[in-house]
């Protein structure tokens, strides 16, 4: 009996939208999105994982999973050797720097500059674009309280509207990068299975440009 494609997808918003574009493309993951705890579930030929979006990537690298749905914020982050055929156009938010709209930052004159985030990697990688020196300070969650307890100065974080932004006094001063779900693939298994997996890859694609 043929193996299924195993599929990794996020929770969340991007969940519904993910199984929307494979719909259209022929595969029904429509028992994904009911209210099971179940995190393993065959869809046809896919085996779908739900995962955090931040294990996708992991899952996918280390070939527990043949493919995934993973945010461009996250690939960028984590820097795997993944395959991105796809930007899946879905998922679409900023990923931006912000700061106390009350207490904007002189760069110029303010000697010890601190930057929250959730990206340390990417956030470094734009500070250093943008010749600014400052601490990188890794964080979980809540990223909006770090200006306003004075742990830093700035947060580099995701938004869509910008709301959560405005409702704790932050102000977006810069884009860092767009950010959008895409198809990942793990390279090895791309190999051992190109058939089957590149006929998705192009379903999909059909798919997105109809």
């Amino acid at each position: 009996m043929t193996r299924p494609i195993v599929l990794a997808v996020p929770k969340g918003r991007i969940l519904e939208e993910a199984a929307e574009v494979f719909g259209r493309a022929g595969h029904d993951l429509s028992p994904v999105l009911g209210d099971s705890r179940r995190l393993m579930h065959d869809c046809g030929a896919l085996r779908v994982l739900v995962l955090r979006s931040s294990d996708i990537a992991t899952y996918v690298a280390h070939g527990a999973a043949d493919v995934g749905v993973a945010g461009s914020d996250v690939l960028d982050e984590e820097a795997r050797d993944l395959l991105e055929p796809l930007d899946l156009g879905i998922g679409r938010c900023r990923m931006i720097v912000a700061e106390r709209a009350a207490a904007p930052v002189d760069e110029r004159a303010q000697s010890h500059l601190r930057v929250a985030t959730k990206y340390p990697r990417t956030t470094r990688a734009y500070l250093h674009r943008k010749g600014i020196t400052a601490e990188v300070i890794k964080l979980s969650g809540a990223i909006e309280l770090g200006p306003l307890t004075g742990l830093c100065d700035r947060i580099v974080d995701i938004t869509q509207t910008g709301e959560t932004l405005r409702q704790n006094g932050l102000v977006e001063i810069d884009t860092v990068a767009q950010v959008s779900a895409r198809l990942v693939v793990n390279p090895a298994r791309l190999k051992l299975d190109g058939d089957r997996l590149g006929a998705l890859i192009d379903r999909l694609e059909r798919a997105l440009a109809a």
